[in-house]
């Protein structure tokens, strides 16, 4: 078996919480050195998580001989770069969603992956979550019919950090880091999802406006779009809404019966039909990346094979692309 060593570039709190330590509870893998732009930082996360080596500097870590896969948990905006260093250097990639901060750049990543045939995969982990497993499930399982209909809403209250400084806002208000504003950071887990289930959106328009004025960002959306199969959607985003206004849901509209579940809260998926309505809780691990990196790290081992590629990754960007008219 492939013992990997995995290097992470970046160790904020997504690799605290979410991803880092699930690296070395699948055999097989462990984590020896971490990046971050301040040496002080990457030397605290080494010494909390028992990791060997820390580095300031991601083409040193990414050329050091222990590092044999690469882990980047930075801001969209240097995904593309660190992944084609990364795959250039013969390391495979694990990056966090989205790809990248635009369609072009995953397009690049893509091209790179291809000609070196390194592998580069990307974080949407809901996927494999055993509650979305189960959605998927019910959507095969033919209980709610044919889909006719899909609709996202999502709206929540302004947070603290919306209302700083124009010059200190969060990354994910900055569009030349972020791509876009909270529409890009969120978006994307939705969007995979629905073509995990039904295939890619070949067709994307959307209305984004600015209506809080708390930053320049679009703050609220409003989106439709057509998957491969004919299944037509639609979706809204509001990120300055009244805590009365607060949603989040994906409503599956069938011929049979209807699927609604969230997917950032994880409330009871609920399914509706000419039986009656049934809620049904389902729990996911304590690390939610967990599976999804396990799955991984067996593909790179060549012991399965992990479907959540740069190639299956990139047309949520062209999707979000669309609908934000950047193309």
């Amino acid at each position: 078996m492939k013992i990997l060593k995995w290097g992470f570039i970046g160790c904020g709190e997504v690799t605290e919480k979410k991803s880092g330590p699930a690296f070395s509870e699948v055999e097989g893998s462990e984590v020896v050195a971490v990046m971050s732009r301040e040496l002080r930082k990457a030397r605290g996360y080494a010494e909390r998580n028992g990791i060997g080596k820390w580095y300031s500097d991601p083409q040193e870590l990414i050329d050091d001989p222990d590092v044999n896969a690469v882990y980047i948990a930075t801001p969209p905006s240097s995904h593309a770069t660190f992944a084609i260093m990364a795959m250039r250097a013969g390391k495979p990639v694990y990056v966090e969603k989205p790809l990248a901060a635009s369609y072009e750049d995953c397009a690049r990543v893509n091209r790179v992956s291809e000609e070196t045939k390194v592998p580069c995969f990307v974080a949407y982990y809901r996927r494999y979550l055993p509650y979305f497993q189960c959605v998927k499930n019910i959507v095969l399982s033919g209980r709610i019919g044919k889909v006719m209909n899909v609709q996202i809403r999502f709206a929540v209250p302004p947070r603290e950090l919306d209302y700083a400084n124009p010059g200190n806002l969060p990354w994910r208000l900055q569009p030349d880091i972020a791509g876009g504003g909270y529409f890009y950071d969120l978006a994307p887990h939705q969007l995979d999802l629905l073509q995990d289930m039904f295939g890619v959106i070949i067709e994307a328009n959307g209305i984004c406006a600015n209506r809080g004025g708390l930053y320049k960002v679009e703050d609220s959306v409003s989106a439709c779009f057509e998957f491969e199969n004919g299944l037509p959607g639609s979706g809204s985003w509001c990120f300055v809404a009244h805590e009365s206004a607060r949603e989040d849901s994906i409503e599956l509209i069938g011929d049979k019966g209807m699927l609604s579940f969230s997917v950032f809260d994880y409330k009871p998926i609920v399914l509706q039909t000419s039986t009656g309505r049934e809620e049904i809780a389902v729990s996911n691990p304590p690390y939610v990346q967990y599976p999804l990196i396990k799955n991984v790290i067996e593909h790179i081992q060549g012991i399965s094979v992990c479907t959540c590629t740069c190639v299956s990754a990139t047309p949520v960007n062209w999707a979000m692309d669309r609908i934000l008219g950047k193309f």
